[in-house]
């Protein structure tokens, strides 16, 4: 039940069997085929899923499109590029795929040496950063795909697992890990710029491009960290905005999205409830129940009209930010 006493009924997507590991929205511009000059947007939504076979779907209906079948474990992350040609896997059977986004064939595949736990691409859809269970930090130029990665390793002498990997733009790539620091990295020199600190396992970041706020979820807190860039993106740094404590624990799950208005933020974690909360005060604003078990990922949709839910319970629902 909804803190002011509204319940909200979600879009219920099935089609996954085991727990959800990773969701994300894409959304991208198309000319239709009347005689309109306006653009249409087209919204999709792929999941990850420990059950081997990533999902693509429409984000408004929750329709399934398409499944990229080739793992041969579970899938930690998926991610489609600015475009939604490409989409890119990461999984427990030490690999990660690049795919046809449109046909669903598989169009390379980077061996590693442990688990993959995060990919994600450059956004002009030309590199790929990895990172996983081995601490290494990859970026494969898909351009040149048969030659090795640029490797970075988080840690000399000490093996840090990545949990996230994310690109902030063209030369800035951050990597989230088991340490509690979230470490900035310039691509072109294989620099450290600056480190983030939390208190706990980094379980999940999420960037708010046009806000250049940075959502991070660990231990049992919700934190926000202002990111200021300098012309070049030579230098970065990071001033923590918010820190708020919430109901629920993320060591094993779960994850926070900021509203595109950067107002509130969605969180879920250890337990069954979908909460919302005040960006400013981190007071609970709205909770709902509609899951089976506990919330493993949540994302806002780009226009802040929807946020998805990926739950243990093998399902995505689709929630209205204003029921």
């Amino acid at each position: 039940m909804a803190a002011s006493g509204v319940r909200q009924i979600p879009i219920v997507c099935p089609g996954h069997t085991r727990p959800l590991a990773e969701l994300q929205f894409c959304s991208i511009q198309s000319k239709d085929n009347t005689d309109n000059d306006e653009p249409t947007t087209r919204t999709f939504l792929v999941s990850a899923c420990h059950d081997k076979l990533p999902m693509l779907r429409d984000a408004n209906t929750g329709d399934w499109i398409g499944t990229f079948a080739g793992h041969k474990g579970a899938v930690w992350s998926t991610k489609l590029d600015s475009t939604a040609c490409l989409a890119a896997t990461a999984s427990g059977d030490f690999s990660c795929k690049v795919w046809d986004a449109i046909t669903g064939a598989a169009l390379f595949n980077f061996p590693h040496k442990h688990i993959v736990k995060s990919v994600d691409f450059s956004h002009d859809s030309r590199y790929l950063a990895t990172g996983g269970h081995e601490g290494i930090l990859r970026i494969f130029d898909l351009e040149k795909h048969e030659e090795e990665p640029v490797k970075i390793v988080q840690k000399e002498n000490e093996k840090i697992t990545i949990t996230k990997c994310l690109w902030l733009n063209a030369k800035i790539l951050l990597a989230a890990s088991s340490d509690g620091n979230i470490r900035l990295w310039d691509v072109t020199t294989s620099k450290l710029l600056h480190t983030l600190s939390v208190e706990a396992e980094v379980r999940d970041v999420d960037f708010s491009f046009n806000q250049n706020i940075l959502t991070v979820a660990a231990g049992t807190t919700v934190s926000f960290f202002q990111l200021a860039f300098n012309d070049d993106s030579a230098t970065i740094e990071g001033t923590l905005l918010h820190a708020h404590k919430v109901p629920i624990h993320f060591r094993n799950e779960g994850g926070a999205s900021l509203h595109p208005s950067g107002k509130k933020f969605v969180a879920g974690g250890s337990d069954l409830w979908v909460r919302v909360f005040d960006f400013e005060t981190g007071e609970e604003l709205e909770c709902h129940r509609g899951h089976h078990g506990p919330v493993r990922c949540l994302r806002y949709a780009p226009d802040g009209k929807t946020y998805a839910t990926g739950s243990e319970d093998g399902t995505i629902r689709l929630w209205r930010t204003d029921p």
